[in-house]
């Protein structure tokens, strides 16, 4: 297969942006390529000496004056509550048992996650996102379902079985057992098959057993390179009822804690109402926080505090995420326009650079995947978005007035969606307009 040139305005992030000023953390190049072949990156930065560098013949895909960045990474989903997002009226507790729950029964169905997958996965593409860490159901098919989608269209994805053997309804429910059989058997057949990557999922602790919680650590030390996902602190009667069915535990991190699911690839979203000690172990143990702002705003769940669990003297890793079908929307630039709303409402900023940094490279860091994406260095996979700042008549007009890189960055994060995305390539492969 012939080398591919995608050339255009490029960025990518070296580490995280301070400030807007903070130009030694970025790479950009107002002429930058970036060359392809067999899905990675041999190499990227000026278009003139990439293809200097170049084996001839290659061929030459031009997006200027667009921008070309890594691909967009979701660090929290759940994919069979496409048909539930924007449902009216209800908190956390209220929305799992009036929406969620009835929904996640029609996964026992195989046909019916396969439509559903590939529906999930089309508009991750569409919105310029290709790499997802997402919930499936408690059906082993639901997953069967899910990584099958992920790797017919070779992406680079984290994904499990939910685990939940109480407080659901019974077609919901699986065992300890059933969950640990079902748990390794998806691993075996799934896990390290193309770019696919399995996370151990109890649901949260309401759903699951200390019985099955034990099963959830022994499959994390069976398999020590999984990542564990799960629920943590996103709303004041969630952990009032977590405190009534474990009640001897300090606190809800503590029972996690307790049975040893917390660790450098935990994933735990939302993290709202943390204390000060729960946010001690989750920083000593290199857990991660997953912001999940369009969520926590439709559930009034509450505000997390970006810039404290940053700035604090044991700081957390941070994600952040799109939390469908609870959040409203598959955008993570619609996403970052929340999450600088709801930074905004703690009383800080974020700069429209670390907001780009935070949904390629620093979730790919946080999802411990920055070897593989989330940048556009030689080596990784060539996972990439292109962005037009220009998409619509409103963009248009606002970019008239728009000097730096900076401004044009916060343009697309408040004012784009789908649109603005002029292609996705998976692996070097145009996916968006193949949809």
């Amino acid at each position: 297969m012939a080398q591919k040139l995608i050339r255009g305005r490029l960025l990518s992030f070296k580490a995280e942006p301070r400030s807007i000023d903070d130009h030694d953390a970025y790479i950009f190049d107002e002429d930058g390529a970036v060359l392809v072949e067999d899905g990675v990156i041999l190499a990227s930065g000026g278009f003139a000496q990439v293809a200097a560098g170049a084996e001839a013949g290659y061929a030459v895909v031009d997006h200027r004056p667009h921008l070309i960045l890594p691909g967009f990474i979701d660090a929290h989903a759940h994919f069979p509550q496409m048909q539930v997002i924007a449902s009216y009226g209800a908190e956390l507790l209220d929305w799992l048992n009036d929406y969620t729950f009835p929904e996640e029964t029609r996964f026992s169905d195989i046909q019916h996650g396969r439509h559903i997958a590939r529906l999930f996965f089309d508009e991750l593409l569409r919105n310029g996102t290709t790499t997802v860490a997402a919930y499936c159901s408690v059906h082993k098919e639901s997953a069967e379902a899910f990584f099958a989608e992920a790797l017919a269209r070779n992406m680079c994805v984290v994904g499990g079985k939910v685990m939940m053997d109480r407080n659901a309804p019974a077609a919901l429910t699986d065992t300890p057992q059933s969950s640990y059989d079902d748990t390794k058997a998806l691993i075996g057949e799934w896990h390290g098959r193309g770019r696919l990557n399995y996370a151990v999922t109890p649901r949260f602790a309401i759903t699951s057993s200390p019985e099955q919680l034990e099963m959830a650590a022994a499959l994390m030390r069976e398999f020590p390179d999984l990542h564990m996902q799960t629920h943590l602190s996103e709303n004041h009667d969630e952990i009032a009822l977590t405190a009534e069915v474990y009640p001897d535990a300090p606190d809800y991190t503590g029972i996690y804690e307790q049975y040893g699911l917390l660790g450098p690839k935990a994933l735990l979203g939302h993290c709202i109402h943390l204390s000060e000690r729960e946010a001690d172990v989750l920083s000593d143990t290199g857990s991660v926080a997953v912001f999940c702002p369009t969520s926590n705003l439709f559930l009034g769940s509450g505000l997390f505090d970006y810039q404290r669990y940053r700035k604090r003297e044991k700081p957390l890793r941070l994600a952040s995420a799109t939390d469908v079908g609870g959040g409203t929307n598959y955008s993570m630039l619609r996403t970052m326009d929340e999450g600088y709303k709801v930074i905004a409402l703690n009383g800080e900023k974020l700069n429209p650079l670390a907001s780009f940094w935070q949904i390629t490279r620093g979730n790919a860091e946080a999802l411990s995947l920055s070897e593989r994406v989330g940048t556009l260095e030689p080596g990784t996979d060539a996972d990439i978005v292109v962005l037009n700042a220009r998409a619509t008549p409103v963009m248009e007009l606002r970019m008239e007035r728009v000097e730096t890189l900076a401004e044009e960055l916060f343009l697309l994060q408040t004012l784009a969606d789908d649109r603005a995305i002029v292609e996705t390539y998976v692996a070097g492969e145009a996916a968006k307009s193949a949809l």
